[in-house]
């Protein structure tokens, strides 16, 4: 695919005045999404038989047309197959959450952006070249506070997602311990020019949220967003490790690079190695439903909308939103969303700015081979088979593996753990 884009960091697309429900016009040049769902259900049988992985499920919402595909196993030593139900974790996908929170604040009269994270919390971004009183809400949203990333530590990493994890899966972690880690590392030079992803940004904006409201971010998007809009398989486990049912099992290679590493059972966990910044449970049906909402204007006002999906450019066509992300696909089609990535999950959720066409897949393993994971939305928006496309400048999220491993942080892009 053409890097031209906003990235799936997904998604900068060009945000009108009116943005919350207004219709987004693809170019002339650009293919319309298929009725078909053939060339996705092809993606997705790549994904396993290609990709080496156990199993992947797909569910997309295309104006009243919900569709649903499937291939590999929840469970390969049953042979059970995937199933429309399945919970599983979202990882990074939580940001979109948190984002749109912190955006009804900031509606509500409760808080501004623009605000600083000292305003807000006071003493915790301070030392080794940070300034708190210099950082705002929104540069944490959009990747360019400059504050580095707990998840790129690699004791830190070792422990939560490498050859430590089986030791450390039930290990409980605070916010404050999360930034202390992050604040080990010197601040990002002119992070306006250059965003830095960092979980960090978002562990301080869930602090920001419970600081501003007395409650937990938990408790602010159950009743803000996951109650209003029914998503009945939607949660925040907190320091509970398990899935509820149906779900499939997570396998991981914990980032080890050898094909033939050996993979682990890593569907239970606690997720607050992640905390606000990837702990969230859904399913595929949930993220369309709630993609669609956001997209159509019904959780934010229009002012709003317009802040979230303002792109600041990260390079290589990539670029960040408040919570989003943003890629131009080869065939024009814009689209916006998220990705996540955690032991034993990857996931995407994206789609057109209008929220008319939706897609939402996970797969039940954290390794892919190639632009694998890419081909699946280009399938679905472009109906173009892996072939007839190069690779897309979709973001994903990336929790850092090894520190050998320099993955680019895009899309396009095997995504990274932890994002």
């Amino acid at each position: 695919m053409r890097q031209r884009a906003t990235r799936i960091s997904l998604l900068a697309l060009a945000v009108t005045a009116a943005m919350g429900a207004s219709a987004f016009t693809p170019p002339a040049h650009a293919v319309q999404p298929p009725q078909s769902h053939e060339t996705t259900r092809a993606a997705l049988r790549d994904v396993v038989e290609k990709g080496g992985q156990p199993g992947v499920a797909a569910k997309t919402l295309d104006g009243r047309n919900n569709w649903y595909g499937a291939a590999g196993h929840a469970d390969t030593a049953t042979g059970r197959e995937r199933s429309p139900g399945d919970h599983f974790r979202g990882a990074s996908i939580t940001k979109t959450f948190i984002a749109t929170v912190l955006l009804q604040l900031e509606a509500e009269g409760k808080l501004s952006l623009d605000d600083s994270v000292e305003t807000w919390l006071p003493g915790l971004v301070r030392g080794n070249g940070y300034d708190g009183s210099r950082i705002t809400l929104r540069q944490l949203l959009n990747h360019t506070s400059g504050i580095a990333n707990h998840t790129s530590d690699p004791e830190f990493v070792h422990d939560a997602a490498g050859p430590g994890f089986p030791e450390h899966r039930y290990d409980t972690h605070t916010p404050e311990e999360l930034v202390t880690i992050a604040l080990k590392y010197p601040p990002r030079p002119d992070p306006e020019k250059a965003p830095l992803y960092s979980n960090t940004n978002f562990v301080i904006a869930g602090m920001v949220i419970e600081k501003a409201t007395g409650h937990t971010y938990a408790q602010e998007a159950a009743c803000r967003i996951i109650r209003p809009l029914k998503l009945r398989g939607t949660s925040f486990p907190g320091t509970a490790p398990q899935l509820p049912d149906p779900h499939p099992v997570g396998y991981s290679r914990f980032h080890q690079d050898a094909p033939d590493a050996e993979i682990h059972d890593a569907t239970e966990q606690n997720m607050t190695w992640l905390g606000a910044s990837g702990d969230i449970i859904s399913t595929t049906g949930d993220l369309n439903r709630f993609q669609h909402a956001l997209m159509r204007g019904e959780l934010l006002p229009a002012a709003q909308m317009k802040e979230m999906l303002a792109e600041v450019p990260a390079g290589d066509g990539a670029g960040y939103g408040l919570g989003v992300e943003f890629a131009e696909l080869s065939c024009g089609v814009k689209v916006v969303g998220k990705s996540g990535r955690t032991n034993g999950s990857l996931s995407a959720m994206v789609g057109t700015q209008d929220g008319k066409h939706q897609l939402t897949f996970n797969v039940n393993g954290d390794w892919l081979v190639g632009s694998l994971y890419v081909d699946v939305i280009e399938a679905e928006f472009c109906g173009k088979t892996p072939a007839a496309t190069n690779k897309a400048s979709l973001s994903a999220e990336r929790l850092p593996a090894p520190p050998s491993d320099s993955l680019p942080e895009s899309f396009a892009a095997l995504p990274r753990s932890g994002d």
